[in-house]
């Protein structure tokens, strides 16, 4: 028996422990959640088609040069398309850049570099919030099943271009995606104009000051024959 342990240096709780680790690993992975989904059918699956027919592929283009732009690098998945477009996003890695990129100091401060599904939907789930600290609505976020799992690709790319609007608002100096966000014109009036505003009647409010209908025509009148 000597020998056995000295070739096999392990405790009988070993194995099992190992191999429970094992099967840890891979419910955890990213090959058992979306084989284990079922299909959609009926509703869900018209739904599904209806957001997939919004999905831009122009817009996808514009989202793509801006994040690289921002990032300084390439995203892996070249070739355009939804699921490329979602294959490039889904670790949230290039997310959290993005948004660490745009702030100038990092929102994220430890982004996930391991392949489990749990480990890249947290960094989606970092982003996201990083993104209402930022300045966005909740309105304006995906959720995270929408970018993970493509459920809702034409989200994600709202989510993006409310940020880069946000960006651009806060003097991000950078390329400029989205759309620009208007600032409040905010006009100062003196003492004076605003008691002479008050002499004014509006003629909704009943003062027509003379006005009456002469000379208006309502159209062709009528003849009438005997």
């Amino acid at each position: 028996s000597s020998g056995i342990n000295a070739e096999w240096p392990l405790r009988p709780g070993d194995l099992l422990f190992s191999h429970r680790r094992i099967v840890l690993l891979y419910l955890l992975s990213d090959q058992f959640i979306m084989g284990t989904r079922a299909e959609k059918s009926g509703l869900s699956r018209d739904i599904q088609k209806k957001l997939e027919a919004k999905y831009d592929i122009e817009q996808e283009k514009q989202c793509r040069a801006w994040i690289e732009t921002v990032i300084g690098e390439e995203l892996e998945e070249q070739e355009v398309g939804m699921n490329n477009f979602q294959a490039c996003l889904k670790n949230g890695q290039v997310l959290c850049k993005l948004i660490n990129a745009l702030n100038g100091t990092p929102l994220v401060s430890k982004i996930n570099q391991q392949t489990m599904a749990f480990k890249q939907m947290e960094n989606i789930e970092k982003f996201l919030k990083a993104c209402k600290t930022f300045g966005l609505k909740d309105g304006d976020l995906f959720q995270t099943a929408d970018l993970y799992e493509c459920q809702n690709m034409s989200q994600v790319l709202t989510t993006l271009s409310a940020l880069g609007s946000v960006a651009s608002s806060h003097g991000y100096a950078g390329p400029s995606y989205g759309t620009k966000i208007s600032k409040a014109n905010k006009r100062e009036f003196t003492e004076d104009q605003l008691n002479q505003g008050k002499t004014i009647i509006g003629l909704q409010t009943g003062g027509a000051k003379g006005a009456n209908q002469s000379g208006m025509s309502m159209g062709k009148t009528r003849a009438i024959m005997d």
